[in-house]
């Protein structure tokens, strides 16, 4: 018994770090790419080794070093603003809807729930945040679509309530003299560390990731996310190889376009792989709400 129990923990060992090497492997061709010569690219493909190594790529993109700087700005504040209002608003939905004296509770999660199936589409969506909340080509247009809402954070949160707080412990602060908001504060927040890490990332992720919003609502250059400015130099060197005259082919060639490319999926990717690892313990937590009855 001894030796199996040791068999099936190497095993799980060595699949474990095989499906980790699996999702490795990719960032690491990225990464070795986007420091290719492009004619090496051409000539021979990607390599997790670069045969002529270069800095083109990143040369290009810091020439625009002020736009993309001030992009980071306007990305990291927008993330830092909608994934904080997102966990806010999660929360101060869920926690009634988690309390069983809470007034048309059912009717409330049944809208939640549907918003969770169906959408209005685009063009509604389009009007509404244009016409009356009027946040084309404002900072708020890449945060308030994202808040209003998304109904799966919100069944996670309260699924999380409801198994893992103790209804005597509201009841306990209530004795006391806590109010709803003064126990959602004081008592259920402090212990909800693990569900609100996890809503906090998937938020996060979100906003960073977030190019939709910013094409569908911004045409000020100055408002642009780091998704959207690297979209655009993107679009940029498509367009200038494209249309280029046959007296700048040249110029066109040595354009190092594909090493580009994975230079800005580096650039847009690199610092949510940093912050991933001190929410990994947290996120590990969370998303096994409801997988362990006590």
């Amino acid at each position: 018994m001894k030796n199996e129990s040791r068999g099936l923990t190497w095993f799980s060992y060595i699949t474990m770090i095989a499906f980790s090497l699996f999702c490795l492997i990719p960032f690491v061709l990225l990464i070795s790419a986007s420091f290719t010569d492009q004619e090496e690219i051409i000539a021979h493909g990607y390599s997790f080794i670069p045969r002529d190594f270069s800095i083109d790529a990143y040369t290009y993109l810091l020439d625009r070093g002020s736009d993309i700087a001030r992009a980071y700005g306007i990305t990291i504040f927008v993330t830092v603003v909608g994934t904080a209002a997102s966990v806010a608003i999660s929360a101060l939905l869920a926690y009634p809807l988690s309390r069983s004296v809470t007034p048309h509770r059912t009717l409330i999660m049944f809208l939640v729930f549907f918003t969770m199936l169906f959408h209005g589409g685009l063009v509604p969506s389009y009007l509404v945040y244009t016409q009356l909340f009027h946040v084309k080509n404002t900072i708020f247009a890449l945060i308030i679509p994202g808040l209003l809402m998304n109904g799966f954070y919100v069944m996670m949160m309260r699924t999380f309530f409801q198994s893992t707080i103790p209804p005597a412990l509201v009841e306990a602060a209530q004795i006391d003299g806590a109010g709803e908001f003064r126990t959602l504060w004081n008592v259920v927040l402090p212990l909800s560390t693990p569900v609100m890490a996890t809503i906090g990332l998937f938020s996060c992720i979100m906003y960073w990731n977030d190019w939709q919003l910013g094409m569908i609502y911004i045409t000020d250059p100055k408002l642009f996310s780091i998704q959207n400015l690297l979209n655009r130099i993107m679009q940029d060197i498509q367009f200038i190889n494209t249309n280029m005259s046959s007296q700048a082919a040249d110029v066109s060639q040595n354009m190092p376009t594909d090493s580009v490319k994975m230079a800005i999926a580096v650039i847009g990717v690199l610092p949510i792989l940093i912050a991933y690892p001190f929410f990994q313990k947290y996120f590990i937590k969370g998303i096994m709400v409801g997988a362990v009855k006590g």
